[in-house]
């Protein structure tokens, strides 16, 4: 029973992509030949333009060639489904679907926005961001919970600012952390610390009033 909505789902995705192709193949027949050159301009042009795109941020894995003749086999398919169902449909039903496809779209985009919105907003109502010194009040356990519960969430967030917040909390815990017990804090650097390890395996409580030489001479 589990089953059947991912083979329903993929028999659909089947069907349509066959529609799909057949559409174009008909749009492709149907094109002269200067609305074939028109189509290969577009895919040129958009490939292009996607490269720069791609070249231009950095947080992209894709490599630009790749974005590039990706972008323009879609421009191609797009464009010869498109004159396929012209010709299919009619103009008039075609230029209904592609509104309903991009008012879809746009929605789809709107729920997502304010959904990261509301998330970000969450996030910032109770991470603290800016309050130097205010990890000096925790205790080693409190500090090593609040590395792993910031690390949580800095996998959830994407509003910038509430990032920067999250480092900045994170980087202030570890430099107390150090500060309370230097030794100790290494050996959990040594161990091979990741961003979900409890650092007050290996830290110790020490005096919050003592400084790196107290407690290495401890």
């Amino acid at each position: 029973m589990s089953r059947r909505p991912g083979l329903l789902a993929r028999s659909g995705i089947v069907l349509l992509l066959t529609c799909a192709g057949a559409v174009a193949a008909v749009g492709g027949i149907s094109l002269a030949g200067s609305g074939l050159l028109a189509v290969v301009l577009a895919a040129v042009v958009s490939g292009c333009l996607a490269a720069g795109i791609a070249r231009d941020t950095p947080s992209w894995r894709r490599r630009p060639i790749e974005v590039a003749w990706r972008a323009a086999v879609t421009t191609v398919a797009v464009l010869l489904v498109l004159n396929g169902l012209a010709v299919v449909a009619g103009s008039a039903i075609t230029s209904g679907l592609v509104g309903a496809a991009v008012l879809a779209v746009v929605a789809r985009w709107a729920v997502r926005a304010t959904r990261a919105e509301r998330r970000s907003r969450t996030v910032a109502a109770v991470v603290p961001l800016d309050v130097p010194g205010d990890v000096r009040s925790l205790s080693v356990p409190e500090l090593g919970r609040e590395w792993v519960r910031t690390s949580a969430v800095l996998r959830e967030v994407q509003d910038t600012a509430v990032r920067q917040g999250l480092v900045r909390r994170r980087q202030e815990a570890l430099d107390e952390l150090e500060r309370r017990d230097p030794v100790g804090f290494a050996r959990w650097l040594a161990s091979g610390a990741t961003v979900d390890d409890d650092p007050t395996v290996y830290v110790a409580e020490r005096p919050r009033d003592e400084g790196p030489a107290g407690s290495q001479a401890a």
